[in-house]
């Protein structure tokens, strides 16, 4: 829950004058404990390789899950409303190749441009999603499993079995990937810098606080006077958007590129965002928590791959936190209500 979220249900009597201090604190808590287990995991596995506790290696974790962040950023908005998006990965997939071979046979394009083209490719996808979802009223988990095979179909069709590699496009491009601000690679500084952006306008904007209250209590909030249909599909919208800017830098990063490309990161995507706190069923968390959950499991990546350990444990990890998250969220939800409607009923 948020400040709006307890004002919600503070107008329909529902919660003590005490709620928005517990439900904040809460969100701490479970910050601070994902910031606990990182500072374990780094120690556990600095023991076994020290080579782990470098700061290049700190650097290539940040570098891994600089994209996933960036895509987590638009599904943490998107998963706050009570909805999901299973879509993301094949939106930066297609956005992904259609970018880079856009560069392939026409090199002389601006980069400035091909950013542009992926942003605006991407928020086309996202729209298609809000408008199934906030319109058509279709669950948000079958209208983005549908389209997930649907973008990922057209980006099959579109790459028509070829690829595009480091060769056949410009160097201006994949410096996106290579070019540091400041002494810090480019990659990290637009996650950081999209982060807090949207950190920002979440917690201090009318409609970042709506989307909150929106799916805390969606009932209550009809009945506030917010406008559901907008809300769901602007976080469909911007999801698309952040997953197009993604699939220009994994172009960018990864420079070889097919049909193929970001097949199930959705499913990583998820996993950050759930481990980092923010509740499946909507209504509560943070970007930051987002973001220390994709670093978690980034570093998790990491010490499997120093400890030559399978590459399968990280699949079984990811499925594993989601579960335990969305656990963990229930019995965190089912406790806050009923403090916070104890005190009334006393």
């Amino acid at each position: 829950m948020s400040t709006t979220t307890t004002r919600v249900e503070e107008s329909r009597g529902r919660v003590r004058p005490g709620g928005k201090r517990l439900v904040a604190l809460v969100g701490r808590v479970r910050e601070l404990g994902l910031i606990v287990v990182l500072l374990v995991i780094v120690a556990l596995v600095g023991l076994q390789t020290p080579r782990f506790l470098t700061p290049g290696n700190f650097e290539q974790i940040l570098l891994s899950i600089a994209i996933l962040a960036i895509v987590a950023v638009g599904e943490t908005m998107v998963i706050l409303t009570r909805n999901v998006d299973l879509s993301v990965g094949s939106t930066v997939g297609m956005t992904a190749f259609v970018c880079a071979d856009v560069l392939k046979n026409h090199p002389q394009t601006p980069v400035i441009l091909i950013i542009l083209l992926g942003c605006a490719l991407g928020a086309v996808l996202g729209a298609v999603n809000g408008l199934i979802v906030a319109l058509g009223r279709v669950p948000a988990i079958v209208a983005t499993l549908g389209t997930l095979y649907l973008y990922r179909g057209l980006d099959s069709y579109i790459a028509g079995g070829t690829q595009v590699s480091a060769y056949d496009v410009p160097d201006s491009f994949l410096s996106l990937a290579t070019t540091h601000i400041l002494g810090v690679p480019a990659l990290i500084v637009f996650a950081a810098a999209i982060a807090l952006i949207f950190a920002y306008l979440l917690r201090a904007t009318r409609t970042g606080r709506e989307l909150y209250a929106l799916g805390s209590n969606p009932e209550a909030a009809r009945l506030a006077g917010l406008r559901a249909e907008r809300l769901i599909f602007l976080t469909f919208l911007l999801c698309g958007l952040l997953s197009g800017f993604a699939g220009v830098l994994w172009g960018a990063r990864f420079a070889t590129v097919d049909s193929g490309a970001a097949t199930g990161l959705e499913l990583q995507v998820i996993a950050a965002v759930v481990v980092g706190g923010v509740n499946i069923f909507g209504g509560s968390g943070t970007i930051l928590g987002a973001m220390l959950g994709a670093i978690v499991l980034g570093t998790i990546d990491n010490a499997l791959t120093l400890l030559k350990l399978s590459q399968f444990w990280l699949q079984a990890i990811d499925g594993a936190a989601i579960l335990a998250a969305v656990t963990l969220d229930a019995l965190i939800t089912r406790w806050l209500q009923h403090r916070l409607r104890g005190g009334r009923q006393r």
